[in-house]
């Protein structure tokens, strides 16, 4: 099973890493504009083999990409001093306007997965130029809130003292501020947040809750800002999705893929529980919020839509 990268920096290149550790796939393929730097990352991912997984990693052109299963795309520009995000995001979109044609030349049947930011808008128009080439939308997915989404569980673990594996929490809408975390659907081990709490002689008060609200919607900046960068989180992510694509293992996942209406929000690309397979994003299964969360996912597509507007209307 081959699995194609495109973008080598420290996204692409962790992903590919903890694609390793985890032992998804068989070979993984680095490509980036900067040769020197795919080989570079690909020789020093490949001498972590032997105490991981038995993967082949190799820096490779687009024509390496043949007969990939999925190809992750984390390629594009930073946002130079003065420049607008409409004008990021205009630059990103050339970007992939060349980028996904050379992808689908040579892996025709590849499930896209994106993670460029902002992932809503770069997955929206990857899907529109993949279109022209006959891939379905729902073959192209981007991360979405899936890094959001397990920081959410990540931090409710700790709050609440339980394993981060039987917290299901969900993170919608938008990849950035406007995202909305539904409290109203928390469930601990199948049993509603407010019910665990009561047996288990404790409560996630109101400060509380905003304290995890604004650790979950700010942690991205808290960590550009000691850092630089964030990466090990999202490099988890994609490998994650990846392995539930190789495996076929329908998951349920906050990637986000276009859907024709979103809240009343026609044509729009976030975040919502997805089940995931080997073709892609099988089917959405967004369950009953409370008005208050739909009233903020109704807000948060209508963020992005109003992006999309923007990009559309500039090209």
């Amino acid at each position: 099973m081959k699995i194609g990268i495109v973008g080598s920096g420290l996204v692409g290149s962790t992903a590919a890493y903890a694609l390793v550790m985890r032992g998804v796939g068989r070979q993984i393929v680095l490509i980036d504009r900067n040769r020197q730097r795919a080989q570079a990352e690909a020789d020093d991912i490949l001498h972590a083999v032997p105490f991981a997984q038995p993967l082949q990693v190799r820096a490779g052109e687009y024509e390496d990409l043949a007969q990939a299963a999925v190809v992750i795309i984390t390629a594009g520009v930073s946002q130079k001093p003065g420049e607008t995000r409409l004008q990021l995001l205009e630059r990103n979109a050339a970007v992939f306007r060349d980028v996904v044609p050379q992808v689908l030349h040579y892996a025709p049947d590849a499930v896209l997965v994106v993670a460029t930011n902002p992932v809503d808008i770069m997955t929206h128009f990857t899907a529109r130029y993949a279109a022209e080439y006959s891939v379905p939308s729902s073959r192209v997915i981007g991360t979405g809130t899936t890094l959001d989404t397990a920081r959410f569980r990540a931090l409710l673990s700790r709050q609440l003292g339980v394993d981060a594996h039987h917290v299901h929490a969900y993170v919608l809408g938008e990849h950035g501020d406007s995202e909305v975390l539904a409290w109203s659907e928390i469930g601990i081990g199948g049993i509603p947040l407010e019910e665990f709490c009561v047996a288990d002689t404790q409560q996630i008060d109101e400060a509380a809750r905003e304290q995890i609200d604004q650790a979950v919607r700010r942690a991205a900046y808290h960590i550009i800002e000691g850092k630089g960068a964030t990466y090990y989180g999202i490099g988890a992510a994609i490998a994650q999705i990846v392995n539930v694509i190789v495996r076929d293992q329908r998951a349920i996942l906050t990637v986000c893929t276009p859907m024709e209406e979103v809240v009343g929000v026609r044509d729009v690309t976030v975040a919502l529980p997805n089940l995931v397979g080997g073709q892609g994003v099988l089917s959405t299964c967004l369950f009953p919020l409370s008005p208050e969360e739909t009233g903020k996912l109704r807000a948060s597509a209508q963020v992005v839509r109003d992006a999309i507007s923007a990009l559309e209307t500039a090209s």
